[in-house]
């Protein structure tokens, strides 16, 4: 097995085996048990497919090795060869902190960093966002789009065979589409032919001859398999058939736990993340991070008690609130205000308060609006603007007043930073009547990125108002999809994320601790016990 000169010995006390592993071309990284940096061979040895006795015993070592957080390091020579080590790495260290270190983000591997070599001659199977390249209104030049058709592109040029496979709407752009369809939609994008594949329905793995007819495949919608949604072993075991290498490419999904997201990665020897993966994981960071003072929070939308988490750490983070759309109302009902009961969520009232409390602990302002354009029940609906105190009187609110946008022009002025997540507008069948609630807020938030603020945009609808209002060329970061976001600050994980490959966050100069670092490398595991459990390096 020795296909490199870099030699990796692993030494193992008794009641253990006495083996060698050995090839390593680049820095291994263990996630379950694939390694990176090994030749292709050793990839298939290590793949959780492998059922030998050596590829469970090195499962179970890997396992009792990391279970030994006691274990204590020791370097042949002088140890001051660790702090050479974090020298010669801290650069790479401070930009990866600056892009938002946090325990939800794993450092992983992405296509962009994943070898060349590896995705020569292999099949590849790409989970794309149907959200991004089968919208409505779909925007080639936007960088989402961008970002989307260039993995495709990239594993066309570096693979051999490529599989795309997605779920979508039966109906979009007013047409009812199958996979034959989606593929011609996809074939234009590429300009490339999309071969469409049937054979999740039938349940039988696919043969790579089927993969003599094209260079990329396209396989049926799994919006109509119940076994995507169940995250079923033998669904995802079907779909990871002759694949070599896993690509996700579908963050706006990394909250749910999908066959097509989280089980295949059981089953493929190598699981990265795509392009758009990757920016949309970096903007969530920027989204989250909070060194810019003072910081401030719109908040809209509904479910208040399902998102009294979330909304509680916002609290607790930023240095004011202002609360528009639905949740408004819950608010203002806990603050004492009169809301008809129509307008009242079930449950919100102990959330509504608990939010309130925390931002009083914190002395940061809570903003609700002070008036509405509303609606009455009488014959014509007549429009009036109608203040916060007033709305018991028969009157049901579709958007902002122009007090409370002036209110939250006031406070805003002085942000370094603003989140802006959740729709404007409250639930009513009225709500179309006035819509410039949401286009203020969003040339509100435009003039603050003109004069350097940072912002960050969540939600479909707050994004739109703000890609539609927007007259300065200053970026924002801009999240579609809210509920990622929510699960976030929820201090939930993100499944789609933690399936995929790990890979080192810092760059090492090995030379600066060892004069050669292709010399042998022995671990010593000892008898497995953590206090006998030592690393020999040398």
């Amino acid at each position: 097995m020795k296909e490199s000169s870099k030699v990796v010995e692993i030494c193992f006390g008794s009641g253990w085996m006495d083996r060698t592993v050995n090839p390593v071309q680049a820095p291994a990284f263990l996630n379950g048990s694939v390694f990176y940096g090994c030749p292709s061979p050793i990839l298939r040895w290590a793949h959780p497919k492998c059922r030998s006795c050596f590829g469970k015993r090195l499962e179970l070592t890997r396992r009792r090795l990391f279970a030994a957080r006691g274990a204590r390091l020791y370097l042949r020579g002088d140890l001051v060869a660790v702090d050479r080590v974090k020298k010669s790495s801290i650069e790479y260290e401070t930009g990866y902190l600056c892009e938002g270190k946090s325990e939800n983000f794993p450092h992983i591997q992405t296509l962009k960093n994943f070898p060349k070599e590896e995705l020569s001659g292999k099949v590849v199977m790409v989970r794309f966002d149907s959200s991004i390249l089968l919208g409505e209104k779909l925007d080639k030049n936007s960088l989402a789009v961008s970002n989307a058709l260039f993995t495709v592109q990239y594993l066309l040029a570096t693979a051999e065979k490529v599989i795309l496979v997605s779920d979508w709407k039966r109906e979009v752009s007013s047409k009812l589409l199958d996979s034959q369809s989606v593929s011609d939609i996809l074939s234009s994008l590429l300009r490339r032919k999309v071969v469409s594949l049937k054979c999740l329905s039938c349940g039988v793995p696919f043969k790579r001859e089927l993969l003599e007819e094209a260079d990329i495949f396209l396989l049926e919608n799994l919006s109509g398999f119940r076994k995507e949604v169940a995250n079923c072993p033998e669904f995802s075991e079907l779909l990871s058939s002759e694949v070599d290498v896993f690509v996700n490419d579908s963050f706006s999904l990394s909250h749910r736990v999908l066959a097509s997201t989280v089980g295949i990665s059981r089953f493929s020897p190598a699981c990265v993340a795509g392009f758009q993966f990757e920016e949309s994981l970096r903007e969530l960071k920027r989204v989250l991070n909070t060194d810019k003072r003072p910081y401030i929070a719109i908040i809209g939308g509904a479910n208040i008690h399902g998102k009294a988490a979330a909304l509680k750490r916002l609290v607790s983070e930023c240095d004011g609130v202002v609360f528009v759309g639905m949740m408004s109302l819950q608010i203002m009902h806990a603050l004492e205000y009169s809301i008809p009961s129509t307008l009242l969520e079930p449950g919100s009232s102990d959330a509504a308060v608990e939010v309130i409390q925390s931002a009083r602990y914190r002395k940061i302002p809570i903003i609700t609006p002070k008036d509405f354009w509303c609606i009455n029940d009488s014959p014509g609906y007549q429009i009036e603007v109608i203040p916060a105190h007033r709305l018991g009187e028969g009157w049901v609110p579709v958007d902002l007043g122009p007090r409370s946008l002036d209110e939250m022009d006031s406070l805003l002025s002085s942000c370094k930073k603003v989140i802006w997540i959740g729709p404007v507008k409250f639930k009513s069948s009225h709500s179309s009547i006035c819509t410039d609630g949401a286009s203020q807020v969003a040339q509100i938030v435009d003039r603050l990125a003109q004069r350097n603020c940072e912002i960050a945009v969540v939600g479909n609808k707050a994004c739109s108002a703000m890609i539609k209002e927007s007259r300065s060329s200053a970026s924002c970061s801009v999240i579609e999809n809210a509920s990622v976001v929510w699960e976030v600050l929820k201090g939930r994980k993100l499944p789609g994320l933690l399936a995929l490959d790990r890979a080192f966050p810092f760059k090492i100069d090995w030379r600066m601790a060892y004069r050669n670092p292709a010399q042998p490398l022995v671990v010593d595991i000892g008898s497995g016990t953590p206090s006998s459990c030592t690393f020999i390096m040398y």
